[in-house]
C-alpha cells in the first residue's frame, strides 16, 4: 500500500440551497495546500450531480497517528482558523463521513505527486467520478471477496474499471472533533471522461444479464441498507478528475 493512502476519509457534506459554489471556492483556493501541509493527501473534491446541495470529498493520510497530528495540526491552525466562518455558514451537516483503508487502487488513483490545477482555475472538467457506496452487516461477511470476484468483471466490463475500492477501516476515531458513521461498508470509484461515457456504461450495465440476475441479488441480500450510488463532477483543483 501506498505511504499516502492507507488510510482515507469519505465526505459528504449537505450544505444551505445555492451555497456549494461558496464553499467550493474556499477549498479549492485555501484548503488545499493548508491541509496537505500538515501531512494530509486530498484527493478529490467533487460536486454531486444528482444532489445540489451536496459536497463530497476524499482525503488520505499514510497512517492513523498521522491523521490525528495533521487534523490536529490543521484544524486548530492559522488556515481553518480564519476561513472556518465562511465554510461552516455554508453547512448544514458535515457528519457523513467514513473512515475506510484500500482494497484496490488502480495506477490511475491520484497519489500526493499527481498534477493539480494552479490556485485560481476554474474550468471544470468534463469527467464524471462515480461509483457507490455499500452498506455492510459486518466486517468479516465476505463482502469483499464476492465483490473482487463478481461485481468488478461486471464493472469493468460495460466501461466502469474500478480506480479505487474502499471498506472501513475499524478503528477509534482518533481525532473525536470530527465525527465519523459507525457501520461497515466498502466503496468504490471509477472514471469516465465525460457524461456521454458515463451513459454508456449505465446502458450496458443496465443490459447486463449477470449483473442484473446473479450479482446485484447477492449484493442486496448481502446489505444490511440500499446502497448509495454516486455520480460526481471534479472541481477545478480536484486531483480526482
Amino acid at each position: 500500500m501506498d505511504d499516502c493512502c492507507a488510510v482515507v476519509d469519505l465526505r459528504q457534506y449537505t450544505l444551505h440551497p445555492g451555497e456549494r459554489d461558496t464553499l467550493i471556492e474556499v477549498f479549492d483556493e485555501h484548503f488545499v495546500e493548508g491541509q496537505e501541509a500538515t501531512g494530509m493527501h486530498i484527493v478529490g473534491q467533487f460536486r454531486d450531480l444528482d444532489e445540489p446541495d451536496r459536497f463530497v470529498w476524499i482525503r488520505g493520510f499514510p497512517d492513523l497517528p498521522t491523521r490525528a497530528d495533521a487534523l490536529n495540526a490543521f484544524y486548530y491552525g492559522p488556515i481553518w482558523r480564519e476561513h472556518a466562518a465562511t465554510a461552516n455558514r455554508t453547512m448544514i451537516d458535515s457528519d457523513n463521513a467514513l473512515l475506510l483503508t484500500p482494497v484496490h487502487l488502480g495506477t490511475t488513483y491520484p497519489r500526493p505527486d499527481s498534477p493539480r490545477s494552479a490556485r485560481g482555475t476554474t474550468d471544470v472538467p468534463d469527467s464524471v467520478v462515480a461509483g457507490a457506496v455499500y452498506h455492510r452487516g459486518a466486517a468479516v461477511d465476505g463482502f469483499v471477496e464476492f465483490f473482487t470476484d463478481h461485481a468488478v468483471p461486471v464493472l469493468t466490463a460495460t466501461g466502469a474499471e474500478p480506480v479505487a475500492v474502499f471498506e472501513t477501516l475499524v478503528a477509534e476515531n482518533n481525532f473525536p472533533g470530527l465525527p465519523l458513521r459507525d457501520e461497515i461498508v466498502l466503496a468504490w470509484f471509477a472514471r469516465f471522461p465525460d457524461d456521454a461515457a458515463y451513459d454508456e456504461h449505465r446502458r450496458r450495465f443496465a443490459a447486463s444479464a449477470v449483473w442484473q440476475r446473479q450479482v446485484l441479488p447477492e449484493l442486496v441480500c448481502r446489505s444490511a441498507a440500499p446502497a448509495q450510488e454516486l455520480r460526481l463532477r471534479p472541481t477545478a483543483r480536484s486531483q480526482f478528475r
